[in-house]
């Protein structure tokens, strides 16, 4: 499927091909929510790398965040995962990590296709919520997976399972 997306001002737009375009995992990492989550979360999505095409790219901004260990808060190093964001308006576009050189992510709420219904939400990372982010319990939870750390399967391992991956 191929997705466009843009940042809020119009500076930048790009494009990319995704076989994994259902929005389904929210992560609540302190990266995430603070970097993009409005509802204290962020929604990436998985794509091709290699079909990454943008307009308006000298008004990119790149943002290595700063990986914490829990045990010694100020023992921090820089993450590899580069996360892309409008130098001008401070939309989140996507997150490159070079360990996985064929995937980007973009995030969700960049996209402007529409996306796919996804038939099951994951929440994950929920040990590093913030406290006044909602989580649904009970039967509002209903059909939904949580997750205090990861999940126990990846972006196209998901897709797969639900026959969603467009290869």
């Amino acid at each position: 499927m191929l997705l466009e997306g843009s940042c809020h001002c119009g500076a930048v737009r790009f494009s990319v091909e995704s076989a994994m375009p259902h929005p389904y995992l929210l992560c609540y990492c302190s990266i995430c929510r603070k970097t993009d989550g409005g509802g204290g979360y962020a929604i990436n999505l998985g794509a091709d790398s290699s079909t990454l095409e943008v307009e308006g790219g000298e008004n990119i901004g790149v943002y290595n965040a700063l990986m914490r260990d829990e045990d010694d808060p100020g023992d921090a190093e820089a993450s590899p995962g580069r996360r892309s964001f409008c130098s001008l308006c401070a939309t989140a576009l996507w997150v490159y990590d070079p360990r996985w050189p064929e995937l980007v992510h973009p995030f969700a709420s960049a996209v402007d296709t529409p996306l796919p219904e996804p038939p099951e939400m994951v929440r994950m990372m929920l040990a590093n919520r913030a406290s006044w982010a909602e989580v649904p319990e009970g039967e509002a939870a209903r059909g939904e997976r949580h997750f205090q750390g990861f999940p126990d399967e990846s972006l196209e391992e998901w897709h797969r399972r639900h026959g969603l991956y467009d290869a």
